[in-house]
């Protein structure tokens, strides 16, 4: 706060602005309390509170808001005007791809900490090593934050790396104090018949009907190319189809769902086989956390919250500036 005695081209001489100036700096300056205030001067502690509202009004307090080192509001609000995202933060990192995803997992951490307030449903797509990353940095919540915390596709696959999404969602739920809820089915099967049969399942339907209640989803972005965990994983799509994703244009996938660079859905027989929440429920979750970055996911990333995959983005310093410059591919 700063306190200006000009009273907003008023003269000085003026005993109603010097008695604003003269308890607005008491208040802001000085850090006395309005009672107290009120004492001192033999007035009322109703007036003091006028007085100050006052003292803004005409300009004697104005405040400035100082942003910190490390800080990139300017981008932030870029970022949520041109995609119309809910919230954008932007992480202070570089360096190679091991170091952006620990300082992305480090903001997402932080995000949770703080606007986790309990009663909420997440969902978390299982094949991410960011997410990996804020699950490690997440410190334990003394108030649950969630009442469950729901797998979005598939975790069935190789046994290592299963146990690495597993461990990813027990271990978040465990942090913020909810229960945990698995798919225990494979995230991509052969064919529609196979995937048809699963989903009839009464175990599976009732995670269908989870799906359809989260409030807040928590998902990783990536290329058309697999990340080496998805492709550990045993559930990474096939070369054939990734030929054809190619082909149609895609760019990008949340859950294994691919898009264009508009962020429309690519419509292929992949869709049919994938075990995991319908596109439509997914983008219909109030809240849908995409945390991501790095140069190689700068298209896929531009793509997902073009399309409203995501409408909360934690990304890094040089992909936020890359989704504001329109020549960037």
């Amino acid at each position: 706060m700063a306190v200006h005695a000009s009273g907003a081209g008023r003269s000085a001489s003026d005993g109603r602005v010097r008695l604003i100036t003269k308890v607005a700096h008491m208040y802001h300056e000085q850090g006395i309390r309005q009672a107290d205030i009120a004492d001192a001067l033999h007035i009322s502690q109703t007036k003091v509170s006028r007085l100050l509202k006052r003292a803004g009004e005409i300009g004697i307090v104005r405040t400035v808001v100082v942003v910190s080192q490390g800080v990139h509001l300017a981008l932030e609000q870029g970022l949520e005007s041109r995609y119309g995202l809910r919230e954008a933060v932007v992480v202070d990192v570089e360096g190679d791809e091991s170091e952006i995803i620990a300082g992305i997992g480090s903001a997402g951490a932080a995000y949770l900490e703080s606007t986790l307030a309990g009663g909420e449903r997440i969902g978390i797509s299982p094949w991410s090593q960011t997410l990996l990353s804020v699950a490690e940095r997440l410190h334990p919540l003394r108030v649950a934050g969630a009442d469950r915390v729901v797998q979005l596709a598939g975790g069935v696959g190789e046994g290592a790396v299963q146990a690495k999404a597993n461990r990813l969602l027990s271990h978040l739920a465990e942090l913020i104090g909810a229960e945990p809820v698995y798919v225990q089915a494979p995230g991509l099967v052969s064919t529609a018949e196979t995937r048809r049969s699963l989903v009839a399942d009464t175990a599976m339907q009732s995670i269908t009907k989870e799906w359809q209640s989260l409030t807040m989803a928590l998902v990783g972005i990536g290329s058309v190319q697999p990340s080496p965990l998805l492709r550990d994983s045993g559930n990474a799509i096939a070369p054939a189809d990734q030929d054809q994703l190619i082909a149609a244009h895609a760019v990008g996938d949340v859950c294994q769902r691919y898009f264009d660079t508009a962020g429309q859905l690519i419509h292929s027989d992949l869709n049919s086989r994938v075990v995991g929440i319908d596109p439509e429920v997914l983008r219909a979750i109030p809240r849908r956390i995409g945390m991501a970055g790095g140069e190689r996911k700068h298209a896929a990333i531009r793509a997902a919250i073009s399309g409203g995959w995501v409408n909360v983005l934690i990304t890094d310093v040089a992909t936020a500036r890359a989704l504001l410059d329109e020549g960037t591919p």
